[in-house]
């Protein structure tokens, strides 16, 4: 780590940021802050700039690193791997790809009642791919797709034509994987009259609709053959601003798909891994998905690793062969060795009741801001996944400018509790970019969500009283 004397800090940043600006492409990041911090360490829920500031983060790299910053026992596992196994081609096994495998392949098997196999690849992203892959394979080259409004499934070309924004998709064209966008049970900006579950009950019997005849345009019901291959589904939705919807909702949404032979591919890279208390958030659901795409905390950030698991009858040799897809550094033996111990420690430990307990201690505290500031509209959570909605004064109309100043004013570094600065790292989603989504670390101490609460609070406080 470089060390750098506080009068040195701000010329040693401006001179870094001036190589940024020439030197690298901005095509691989977005800035919000301008300038953009520049942070020099991590440890548990905290990262700490050149100045030695800690900015407590309450969304962990998009819920990436669930189990703290430079967590020693994950750690310990990347150092030793280093000294033994750190590479090997592809073409040959190692133990820890196949232990691992083994590991959420029993799990799934356990609570879903299928056996399955798991599929390696580097990132979210091209797992999404290789799940496209799969499930074109399965339904005989069907490359239509069904997916949510609001729904996130990656930037790749495939998963770009998967994913709501048309902002990412807009400049390169149309890959083949076109979904349908269908309406996702929103119940705070549904309709008004309806309890949540309703809602979700008409979402499902409006896409229902789309089987009815062969002319609401997906069904041939002589051939009794949908036109869609899968419907590409995140449990709880992750950019779309944490929208968690009512327990009834999949269940039907499930009932209707296998009736017209329609996969069911669950993305759990931002929920997966405990985020809301399950290892997989579709858990909470009660209901048996074809195909799980997984990543991002399996190794808590310290490696790229992602995957899918996948029903044995769409993912077997005889019908998924060797070579289907392919990545140099699939299965690499330090992301499969840390995601081994990932899974581990998740067998050792209750982190269900610890999750639960600790989200709804802070949805509790975060009930009591709204109570304090009518410009919370809305906060809901499940587990350690949890939203803010920050709306006009009506407490509804969607207020992106006082949540983009309010984001300002945490990474500023100033906020002071018991006379020491902290700065709050907090991450904005939604379908209106209004809504602060907190994905904390699991291993988050109440202490340390006291302190974020009265950050968020004092920042709150600034901006409503500074219009």
């Amino acid at each position: 780590m470089r060390t750098v004397a506080p009068s040195e800090v701000a010329a040693y940043e401006a001179a870094l940021l001036r190589d940024e600006a020439q030197y690298c492409s901005f095509g691989d990041t977005v800035h919000y802050l301008n300038p953009p911090p520049i942070f020099e360490r991590c440890e548990g829920s905290y990262i700490y700039n050149a100045a030695g500031t800690p900015f407590l983060d309450l969304q962990m790299w998009y819920s990436a690193v669930n189990f703290g910053y430079a967590n020693e026992r994950l750690n310990n596992v990347v150092k030793k791997q280093l000294d033994t196994l750190p590479q090997v081609a592809s073409q040959y096994l190692h133990p820890t790809k196949i232990q691992l495998a083994t590991m959420v392949a029993q799990d799934a098997e356990k609570k879903f009642g299928h056996k399955g196999r798991v599929h390696f690849n580097v990132g979210g992203s091209q797992s999404v791919e290789d799940s496209l892959k799969l499930v074109r394979n399965a339904s005989n080259g069907k490359s239509l797709m069904f997916a949510f409004e609001g729904g996130y499934h990656g930037r790749t070309l495939g998963a770009s034509a998967i994913t709501s924004s048309y902002r990412y998709r807009r400049r390169y064209g149309h890959f083949g994987d076109r979904a349908q966008f269908v309406p996702f049970p929103y119940h705070f900006r549904g309709p008004k009259g309806m309890s949540k579950e309703e809602y979700g009950s008409q979402c499902v019997k409006q896409f229902e609709r789309l089987f009815e005849t062969e002319y609401n345009g997906v069904w041939d019901p002589k051939a009794g053959q949908a036109e869609y291959a899968a419907f590409y589904v995140e449990p709880i939705q992750g950019t779309g601003g944490y929208v968690i919807p009512p327990m009834n909702f999949f269940i039907e949404l499930k009932k209707v798909l296998d009736k017209f032979g329609v996969l069911m591919v669950v993305d759990e890279i931002q929920m997966g891994f405990f985020r809301t208390g399950k290892l997989w958030s579709i858990e909470h659901f009660g209901v048996k998905p074809d195909v799980i795409v997984f990543g991002k905390a399996l190794t808590n950030g310290l490696n790229p690793l992602a995957g899918i698991w996948a029903r044995e009858e769409l993912i077997n040799p005889t019908v998924f062969p060797p070579g289907s897809t392919h990545s140099t550094f699939a299965s690499n033996p330090i992301g499969t060795a840390v995601g081994l111990e990932t899974m581990k420690m998740l067998a050792e430990t209750d982190y269900e009741t610890m999750v639960m307990d600790k989200g709804a201690y802070f949805l509790d505290g975060l009930k009591q801001l709204q109570k304090r500031f009518p410009i919370i509209g809305d906060v809901d959570g499940l587990g350690l996944a949890l939203r803010a909605e920050i709306c006009g004064q009506d407490g509804f109309t969607p207020d992106k400018a006082m949540v983009d100043r309010l984001c300002d004013e945490c990474m500023k570094g100033d906020l002071v509790v018991n006379g020491r600065k902290y700065g709050l790292v907090l991450d904005i989603g939604g379908y209106y970019k209004n809504v602060i989504t907190f994905a904390p670390s699991l291993h988050i101490s109440k202490e340390e969500i006291d302190l974020g609460l009265e950050l968020l609070g004092q920042a709150l406080h600034r901006v409503t009283t500074s219009r």
